[in-house]
C-alpha cells in the first residue's frame, strides 16, 4: 500500500514532487497569475490511465490532492513542445 498525505497548503506544492488525484498519479506544473481564484495545473505521469493535464482551484486541491513521498522525484523526463529534458537525479 502507498502511503499518501493530504495536503495541507498550496503553497507546499512542489514541482519535485508526485501527487494522487483521483487515483492517478501526477506531478505539479504551475499555478496561474491571478491572486483571486488562482488555477494550479498538473500532468499525469506516462503510463497512466488518464492523459489530460489537470486543473484544480485551491478548494479542490485540498480536498482531493494527496503527496506520495515515496515517489518523490520520480519523473524521468519533461516534455515540451520544442525539447525533452532527461532529470539527472
Amino acid at each position: 500500500m502507498i502511503d499518501k498525505q493530504l495536503v495541507g497548503c498550496v503553497t507546499l506544492l512542489s514541482k519535485s514532487k508526485t501527487y494522487s488525484i483521483d487515483g492517478a498519479l501526477y506531478r505539479y506544473l504551475y499555478s496561474s497569475d491571478s491572486i483571486r481564484h488562482t488555477q494550479y495545473y498538473f500532468r499525469p505521469l506516462p503510463r497512466q490511465s488518464k492523459s489530460a493535464d489537470l486543473k484544480l482551484n485551491r478548494d479542490k486541491v485540498l480536498r482531493r490532492c494527496y503527496e506520495v513521498p515515496s515517489l518523490y522525484k520520480q519523473h524521468t523526463a519533461e516534455i515540451t513542445n520544442n525539447s525533452i529534458q532527461l532529470s539527472l537525479f
